[in-house]
C-alpha cells in the first residue's frame, strides 16, 4: 500500500521511482537524500541503490488496489520527470493515475523543461495535479513552463524558500505552498518573503498553504503564521458517494477552501477529494 505522509498536504506518498540528483539550490539539503541514506544503512530492498534513479515497476498499479479515495503526493523519493527516467514509464505512472478516478494525485516536479516537452504527449485527467519547485528568483522559469501544461489543477512549491518572490506569475496557479527550509544545515527564510507571498495569492485568489517556518527543529518553530495556520487547497468537488461541502464563514475564500465538512461524518481537516471536470 502507499505509505501514509506526515507532510502536511497530503495523505499518502507513492513512490514507482526513487533516487534523484541535485539540480539546484533547492537540493543543497534534501530530505529524500538523507531519509535514502538511512533506509540504505537499514538494508531497505528499496533502496538497494541508495540515491541513484532506480525504477519500481511493481509498484506501478499500486494505486489501482485502493478504493478509498485518497490524496496521494507521487514521488516524494524522487523526481519523476527526472531525466533517467524513460518517457514509456513516465506514461505509464500517467496511465495508472489516469484509471484512478477515486484518488488525487499531487505531482511535482524541478525539471520543468522536461514536463513542458512532453506534456503533450501525456494524459491530462481531472485528478492529476501538477506542481514545480520554485525556491527562489533564479528558477522562476518552473513556473513559466508550468503555466504551459495542460494540468487542470497547477501549484507552486516554494519550499525551501531561500529568497523573495515578489511577482510570481500566479495566473494558471490554483495553489501555492510556502516553507522553509528544515534538517542540518538550514537556510533561514525571512518573515517579509512569505507575508508577500500571501498577499499576492489573496490579490490574485489563489490558495495559499503554510507548510512550516522550518530551521534545525521544524517541531519547536512550527508552522503558525499571523497567530493561525493557513491550509487552504485548491476547491475540489468529491465523488457522490461521500457527500463533502466547505465549510463557510470568514476563512472561505474564492477557488479555495481551507477545511471541508463531511455531512453525517466526522470534519476532516485533509479532504479526499476527487476533481471533477
Amino acid at each position: 500500500m502507499p505509505k501514509t505522509s506526515k507532510i502536511e498536504w497530503t495523505q499518502f506518498t507513492w513512490n514507482p521511482v526513487t533516487g534523484c540528483s541535485r539540480i539546484s539550490e533547492g537540493c543543497r539539503h534534501c530530505y529524500a537524500e538523507r531519509m535514502a541514506g538511512r533506509l540504505y544503512a537499514m538494508g531497505s530492498p528499496r533502496y538497494r541503490n541508495g540515491f541513484e534513479v532506480t525504477l519500481h515497476p511493481d509498484l506501478i498499479d499500486l494505486p489501482r488496489r485502493m478504493a478509498k479515495p485518497r490524496l496521494i503526493f507521487v514521488n516524494s523519493m524522487s523526481d519523476l520527470f527526472h531525466e533517467k527516467i524513460p518517457d514509456s514509464f513516465i506514461h505509464k505512472v500517467f496511465d495508472t493515475m489516469a484509471g484512478c478516478p477515486q484518488h488525487t494525485f499531487q505531482v511535482l516536479t524541478k525539471r520543468s523543461e522536461r514536463l513542458h516537452r512532453i506534456a503533450s504527449r501525456l494524459p491530462w485527467p481531472s485528478n492529476v495535479w501538477m506542481g514545480v519547485s520554485v525556491e527562489n528568483q533564479k528558477v522562476i522559469s518552473r513556473a513559466m513552463d508550468l503555466a504551459q501544461v495542460p494540468a487542470h489543477i497547477r501549484f507552486l512549491s516554494l519550499e525551501p524558500l531561500l529568497g523573495p518572490l515578489e511577482k510570481l506569475p500566479l495566473s494558471a496557479i490554483a495553489w501555492v505552498i510556502v516553507g522553509g527550509e528544515s534538517g542540518p544545515g538550514a537556510r533561514p527564510m525571512k518573515e517579509e518573503w512569505v507575508q508577500s507571498i500571501r498577499l499576492q495569492c489573496q490579490t490574485a485568489g489563489v490558495a495559499f498553504f503554510f507548510k512550516q517556518w522550518g530551521g534545525v527543529n521544524k517541531h519547536a518553530t512550527g508552522r503558525m503564521l499571523n497567530g493561525r495556520s493557513y491550509d487552504e487547497m485548491p476547491r475540489m468537488t468529491v465523488v457522490p458517494k461521500r457527500t463533502l461541502a466547505p465549510t463557510t464563514g470568514s476563512r472561505a475564500r474564492r477557488g479555495c477552501t481551507s477545511q471541508w465538512k463531511a455531512h453525517g461524518t466526522k470534519r476532516t481537516h485533509v479532504p479526499l477529494p476527487v476533481l471533477v471536470a
